[in-house]
């Protein structure tokens, strides 16, 4: 299906990229990438979206691509944006879906946006204060050691990122496994690879072409207060996290799983932080629509 992109004028001098793709005035699925990320799609997804009759729907944050950022900015600071992509599109209503550092900003839309039928989070991160977790237990050295920079403020994490991005904003498909190297568990090797490979790749071109800002924040927003509380969420809400998945530990999935309420619950042995679009995506969508009904 074709797909239309256009930059929203936010009114307070700021731009939003965003992306629309599947049938006209179809109920919308407003995707929130990971971190870090972009409008650019991730195809499994956005045809699983597409067959099952809803609008795939995705903007970059501000600070990735052509979204201008938004300094300082907190998890929460994620819903006027999200509201203005609504209010553009002509919708009331619609379900949202965050992945990775993408799920923190799903759980913000739900707990604070009108209109939201139901939420899908998937290895999506806990709140960094989160009671009873050690938030950093079970991540990679790569991860520990960036958010360690974050908690020192954006002056250290800054050049860590800058370094990192120079990796990424050109790394080829083929290159896209290497340049994850230990972050990636065997499940999520198994799908780093043909098409799936090339929208990471496509992600990681199109989010940081303008430059580390979006990372930055986004990672500066996670390990600070998110301005809401996850007990807030009220519409249904679906959480999936994979045991071996070393980007966002297995504990943050069964923290999220404890606190949201009657959350529908997917705790899977043996996967990943990425092995879910291998078949796995088709299930949660199945699930996010039956419990919005």
């Amino acid at each position: 299906m074709s797909a239309t992109g256009v930059l929203l004028d936010m009114g307070d001098g700021r731009q939003l990229e965003v992306r629309v793709s599947g049938p006209e005035g179809a109920l919308p699925l407003l995707f929130l990438h990971a971190t870090p990320g972009a409008a650019a799609p991730v195809r499994a997804i956005e045809r699983a979206v597409h067959e099952r009759g809803m609008r795939m729907v995705t903007f970059a944050r501000a600070g990735y691509g052509a979204s201008t950022r938004l300094r300082g900015r907190r998890v929460v600071d994620v819903v006027p944006d999200a509201a203005a992509v609504l209010e553009h599109l002509g919708a009331g209503s619609c379900l949202v879906a965050g992945w990775s550092g993408g799920g923190p900003h799903a759980l913000a839309c739900a707990a604070r946006l009108g209109g939201v039928r139901a939420a899908l989070v998937i290895a999506g991160v806990a709140p960094f204060d989160a009671d009873e977790l050690d938030w950093m237990e079970g991540m990679a050295q790569d991860n520990v050691e960036h958010f360690e920079a974050a908690l020192e403020g954006e002056a250290a994490l800054r050049p860590y990122l800058e370094a990192a991005r120079d990796r990424l904003v050109s790394v080829p498909a083929d290159g896209v496994r290497a340049s994850l190297g230990p972050l990636l568990a065997e499940a999520d090797k198994a799908v780093v690879t043909g098409e799936f490979a090339e929208d990471m790749a496509s992600t990681y071109h199109e989010g940081l072409r303008g430059g580390a800002d979006g990372w930055v924040d986004d990672n500066l927003a996670l390990v600070s207060g998110w301005g809401f509380e996850v007990e807030e969420v009220s519409p249904p809400t679906v959480l999936w996290q994979g045991d071996r998945d070393l980007m966002v530990p297995f504990s943050h999935g069964q923290w999220l799983a404890a606190r949201a309420p009657g959350a529908r619950v997917y705790l899977e042995a043996g996967e990943g932080h990425l092995s879910f679009v291998a078949g796995t995506i088709g299930r949660l969508l199945d699930a996010l629509v039956e419990v919005a009904a």
